[in-house]
């Protein structure tokens, strides 16, 4: 049998895994950036330990080669930090090592994954009185230059639950039961078992570039710079990010809703009718509390920034809303009014137009307009029609009064390019939205920001503009890589940073998500990504309470029914 790694062509033989041909081929590296770190084959991530000609076990002499590669016709694409799922496999033998260390060290410990800061990760550890971050460094150092193979196994699923119970892996344990599979895959070594929902490297001898720095109730790991792989990234200095995270944590305590697990039992006893009405007031009180500060400081405009699908249309009207309150009269803009004509934006090297980029906007213009209102003057606001990429002028007027309050939504809202000189900064109020989401699978397993992101943008493009499940994933990598480079630098600038997500949330967008997801087939280019997403919601009891959620909430704004858009 021959296959195709990389457009080299090679021939393999039974048992010989993806590993071995890669070292045939001398196509190893001697670097991360260019070492493989996983394999795509038709659409699916495999470990470098897979074997895609297994011999049989019937007696017979000719050997079965495996569905995935039938389905590639033998192509394989080698994967590497660069790539996102090269960088995801990575992450998770990060975590396989870390916690495998900390089991070794303190076995009593309880350690948690919380959340990302930058190239990042914070874990928590409690239990654990003598804990350094140094001691588990150099224990970590350890287990890399051993070079433990990473090997997946399979068991049954009721043998996990009573290992884990046994393990005092409680948490673990709780979520497993919801699988409706009969089975779980788990990487194992000495008495320490676990899994992170995806492939891993082959071994921990690949984990080459990393820190561990210590914090306050836990450590920092810090991985490789996305930039430049062989060194580690910089941690950024996010104190108010991380106030924000720590506040979700203790309302996901006090709401009694940490876990999937939790969740769950609160869906079926019907309990999440209340955690969505608690969530709803906590968003109403949070709002209201920002048009108090923006009103204490007597500003004129609001600059309200945030990652795609963070709900910042929503947030620009609920604010609005409060702001009425206080006898103001508010004023939407939009940053996306002040887009330059496409016709004359330069493409980038790959030949397309990176819309996300600064240069897109108009930020002169905008700097000007802005003055001139909070100078009491009166301005012509431009208007951009999207269907012919040009920006018109429909005489379309503002002047500020002294009950007026603009507030203006847009992905640059932060940057310091938008802010006009010479005006008194005490007038500009900026406000960063996210849904910073504290829920997590189980203690080793969190749920991502940007995941829950995806999932609100998929049902949204479906629901209002007819897009495919496969048509918004694959322009995730670019929205992601824009909001890298344009929105999260400037996030610590932001006066408030509010967290926009909701605990009940992903038992409501399993009902309207599921159905698309399992659509997508096993051929198609993007189902692993889509396979990721339906591992996590696999373990999620969908909620059938639509009618409980209120026109006004965040999450309207992705499944519909939300009144600020009728």
């Amino acid at each position: 049998m021959y296959l195709f790694i990389d457009g080299r062509r090679i021939e393999t033989q039974p048992e010989q895994s993806l590993l071995d041909l890669v070292k045939q081929l001398d196509l190893a590296g001697n670097t991360l950036s260019d070492r493989p770190l996983a394999a795509k084959i038709a659409g699916e991530v495999f470990t470098l330990n897979y074997i895609p000609l297994r011999r049989k076990d019937n007696g017979t002499d000719r050997p079965s080669m495996r569905r995935a590669m039938a389905a590639s016709n033998g192509e394989v694409r080698l994967l590497r930090y660069v790539d996102p799922a090269g960088k995801e496999c990575y992450s998770r033998t990060a975590q396989f090592v870390i916690f495998l260390a900390i089991r070794q060290l303190w076995p009593e410990a309880r350690a948690k994954m919380n959340c990302t800061l930058g190239d990042s990760v914070y874990i928590s550890v409690s239990g654990a009185a003598d804990f350094s971050a140094g001691v588990l460094r150099e224990r970590v150092a350890r287990l890399v230059a051993e070079d433990i193979p990473l090997i997946r196994s399979r068991v049954s699923l009721e043998s996990a639950i009573d290992h884990f119970t046994k393990d005092g892996q409680l948490d673990k344990a709780r979520l497993l039961s919801w699988r409706k599979l009969d089975y779980f895959d788990e990487y194992a070594y000495g008495d320490f078992a676990d899994y992170y929902y995806g492939e891993m490297m082959p071994s921990t001898g690949y984990l080459t570039v990393w820190n561990i720095l210590p914090a306050d109730g836990g450590f920092i790991f810090v991985y490789p710079d996305d930039q430049n792989p062989e060194i580690c990234a910089k941690v950024p200095a996010m104190p108010n990010f991380f106030s924000v995270f720590t506040e979700g944590e203790r309302w996901c305590s006090l709401m009694e809703c940490e876990t999937v697990a939790d969740l769950n039992g609160l869906t079926t006893s019907g309990r999440i009718r209340e955690l969505i009405r608690v969530n709803e007031a906590l968003h109403e009180k949070r709002y209201s509390q920002v048009a108090d500060l923006v009103c204490q400081r007597g500003a004129k405009a609001v600059m309200l920034a945030g990652p795609s699908s963070s709900g910042k249309t929503t947030s620009a009207n609920r604010l609005a809303t409060q702001l009425r309150v206080h006898g103001k009269k508010p004023v939407l803009m939009s940053l996306d009014d002040y887009y330059i004509d496409r016709d004359k934006i330069a493409p980038g090297p790959d030949g397309k137009l990176d819309l996300e980029h600064i240069n897109t906007i108009d930020c002169a213009q905008f700097r000007q307009d802005m003055a001139d209102l909070l100078a009491g003057k009166e301005v012509e606001l431009p208007s951009f029609n999207f269907l012919t990429g040009r920006r018109e002028w429909r005489g379309h007027k503002l002047r500020l009064y002294p009950d007026s309050v603009i507030i203006v939504e847009g992905l640059h809202g932060l940057n310091p390019a938008m802010l006009p000189e010479n005006v008194d900064g005490s007038l500009i109020f900026r406000l960063y939205v996210s849904p910073l989401l504290p829920l997590n699978l189980d203690d080793h397993n969190r749920i991502p920001t940007s995941y829950l992101r995806l999932l609100r943008r998929i049902v949204r493009d479906y629901e209002t503009r007819g897009s495919s499940v496969q048509r918004t994933i694959s322009m995730w990598e670019s929205v992601r890589r824009g909001e890298t480079r344009w929105i999260f630098p400037y996030q610590e600038n932001a006066d408030v940073i509010f967290n926009s997500s909701t605990l009940y949330e992903l038992a409501v967008l399993k009902k309207h998500i599921f159905p698309l997801l399992k659509a997508v087939q096993p051929e198609d280019e993007w189902y692993d990504e889509v396979c990721g997403i339906v591992k996590v919601l696999n373990y999620v009891q969908e909620a059938d309470v639509d009618d409980e959620i209120p026109p006004t909430s965040l999450v309207r704004e992705f499944i519909g029914g939300n009144s600020f858009y009728r």
